[in-house]
């Protein structure tokens, strides 16, 4: 286990095309990727046809693979209803019984007292999307400071901001801060009008650490999870040793 809070930071890469060789989609509902300790999450495998037989599959520690119901979470068909702890921070996905795999997502689940509502699932360029810092206490709303990579964008007394026509360039990660507190940082993806999902870094993004470094397979495809700063992440590919 990783030393200390570690955040997962969503800079995940699936290292084949997401959907290729499957047709399964995971969804989360709500769509977000920070939540408080103890809500709760559905994680549903949408498939096209029949979706007997996937499951919902996580890494929330060093090469510790699991599905839903071993440890965590209760599966209902092809969903999974999961209250969360920091513990079940980690890249979730969905799997076939024939190694099929869905797109994965990066959850976190935070302890302190501001999370920010961000998406979880890729957005389309040229879309909306608001983002929100919320407080855990009572009232929700509070006036905010909103950063993307590491930058300042602007404060807002509404606590949210609205980004009203995607770009490319609105990719990244993002977090917020406030008198209560920080949240984690949370990558958001932006993909053009009918392309496939990927949830790739820029490659401007500076590099990531040096092992320590585990390699995991997913549904035939090899994914490096690194030890970084801001916590562990997947990072390029590279071969998993024997």
């Amino acid at each position: 286990m990783w030393s200390g809070r570690y955040e997962w930071v969503a800079r995940a890469r699936m290292l084949c095309p997401i959907g290729e060789g499957g047709k399964g989609t995971l969804s989360v509902i709500p769509d977000r990727s920070q939540f408080f300790e103890y809500e709760s999450v559905s994680l549903s495998c949408e498939v096209q046809g029949n979706s007997t037989g996937w499951r919902v599959m996580r890494n929330a520690e060093r090469g510790n693979l699991s599905e839903c119901s071993t440890d965590w979470g209760k599966q209902r068909g092809s969903s999974c209803n999961v209250s969360l702890t920091p513990s079940d921070s980690g890249v979730y996905w969905c799997e076939s019984g024939s190694g099929e795999h869905s797109n994965a997502v990066n959850i976190t689940v935070h302890d302190g007292a501001v999370i920010l509502e961000s998406p979880a699932l890729p957005v389309t360029e040229g879309d909306s999307v608001t983002l929100r810092c919320r407080y855990q206490g009572t009232p929700s709303d509070l006036t905010a400071v909103f950063y993307k990579d590491g930058s300042l964008i602007r404060a807002e007394s509404s606590g949210e901001i609205t980004i009203p026509a995607l770009s490319k360039s609105d990719e990244g990660l993002y977090k917020c801060s406030s008198s209560k507190g920080e949240s984690p940082e949370s990558w958001m993806t932006v993909t053009a009008g009918g392309s496939t999902p990927s949830s790739s870094p820029p490659s401007s993004l500076p590099p990531l650490s040096p092992p320590p470094s585990v390699c995991l397979w997913v549904g035939g495809c090899s994914l490096h999870l690194s030890d970084h700063s801001t916590g562990p992440v997947l990072q390029e590919e590279q071969r998993c040793s024997s």
